[in-house]
Formats: C-alpha cells, sequence, structure tokens
C-alpha cells in the first residue's frame, strides 16, 4: 500500500504564477493605453500642422473650420496667430 503526502509546494507556484500574470497584464494595458494616449497627442498636432499650412495656402471657410473644432480656438485672428507660430 503506498502512502502520498501532498505539499504545499504546488499551491504556492500557482500562486505565483497567477501573481506574475496578473502584474503582467496590469502593466501591459497601462503601457498601451499611455501609447494610445501619446499617439493621439501625436496625431492632434499633425492634424494641427496640416491644417494650418492649407490656411496658408489656401483661406478657405473649412480650413477655418477644421481648425475651430481641432484647437477650440474661436477666432480668426487667434487661428492665424497661432498658424504663424506652428508654421514657423
Amino acid at each position: 500500500m503506498k502512502f502520498e503526502l501532498k505539499t504545499e509546494n504546488e499551491n504556492y507556484s500557482k500562486s505565483f504564477a497567477y501573481f506574475f500574470k496578473t502584474v503582467l497584464m496590469i502593466a501591459l494595458i497601462i503601457i498601451s493605453c499611455d501609447i494610445s494616449r501619446k499617439l493621439g497627442m501625436i496625431s492632434k498636432y499633425y492634424k494641427i500642422e496640416y491644417n494650418c499650412r492649407l490656411l496658408s495656402v489656401e483661406k478657405s471657410t473649412s480650413n477655418f473650420k477644421n481648425l475651430f473644432k481641432i484647437s477650440k480656438l474661436k477666432s480668426k485672428q487667434r487661428i492665424w496667430e497661432f498658424c504663424r507660430e506652428v508654421v514657423e
């Protein structure tokens, strides 16, 4: 007749692996959120720069409307000043 004694080592290794997986998943979520936020800021900057360059070439109302939406500036004069700083 065999007598086996179960040890607690398996439970510790399983709990450690579960903890490690959980920490890794949380870290990946935080890193991906940070990357997506930074990419959003970069794309907004390039949209503003592109629209300011379009505005300097063609002074149409659609370009002003795009810049109104993106930059949240309310007057055309402020948009002009803002675009001068961005294009330079």
